[in-house]
């Protein structure tokens, strides 16, 4: 079965990376989490990024903050896709520097990118991507979207 790697910069960021945690096992897939620091630890980044792919991991979620390099080195070492969460960090510039980091990749290294703090929609486009070759998944991915028409349809009822 293939996993969902999350990796984010420090564990300061796990609070916002929580939500793609929560969201990937809500859809029953397995993750893997770990802190890969682009900056303190870069042999971990090269050999986690070299490597994940042949760990079952399908998927990699990075999250970071800052300069938040995390997501575009990972993304240029490896074959999977790599989803960016720009994360509003305490050294950060309200945000925009972790945002344009991820956001702003040269051609070739490609790096999907939520909003900021957004780690549940990346935990959701995660599962989408696996759903694509996936009918459990899909099927799960279905029903949520469908569940969240119908929360709109309460609401509005309840305006009434």
């Amino acid at each position: 079965m293939s996993k969902v790697g999350i990796i984010m910069g420090s564990k300061s960021d796990l609070p916002v990376m929580q939500d793609a945690i929560d969201i990937l096992k809500e859809f029953g897939i397995a993750v893997e989490v770990d802190i890969v620091s682009a900056h303190r630890t870069p042999d971990k980044l090269f050999d986690y990024g070299s490597h994940a792919h042949n760990r079952g991991i399908a998927v990699i979620i990075a999250g970071a903050g800052g300069a938040a390099h995390l997501p575009g080195m990972v993304a240029s070492l490896s074959p999977l896709p790599v989803i960016g969460v720009p994360v509003k960090s305490r050294n950060s510039i309200d945000g925009w520097d972790s945002v344009l980091s991820i956001l702003q990749m040269p051609g070739g290294v490609p790096v999907a990118t939520v909003a900021l703090d957004g780690a549940k929609n990346a935990g959701i486009l995660a599962a989408q991507i696996l759903g694509s070759s996936n009918n459990d998944i899909l099927n799960k991915i279905v029903a949520y979207k469908e569940n969240l028409k119908a929360k709109v349809h309460d609401s509005a009822k309840d305006l009434k």
